[in-house]
């Protein structure tokens, strides 16, 4: 059965880039990466948050 699924960005057909604006990145967006991360085949995955005071980001590599 083919997977699909909806990144926000994909960069350089290499890394998954997912932008997000709430107060905090939670466990699910990280699980939520790590799924698309293995059904893309992609190594690299970004979570940028913009809803707190400064940029926050998480950096996943499969």
């Amino acid at each position: 059965m083919p997977h699909k699924f909806f990144a926000d960005f994909v960069v350089y057909e290499d890394i998954i880039l997912e932008v997000k604006a709430v107060s905090g990145i939670a466990d699910e967006f990280t699980k939520l990466m790590l799924n698309y991360l293995a059904t893309s085949k992609c190594k690299l995955g970004i979570i940028v948050n913009f809803g707190e005071d400064s940029l926050k980001y998480k950096r996943l590599v499969l």
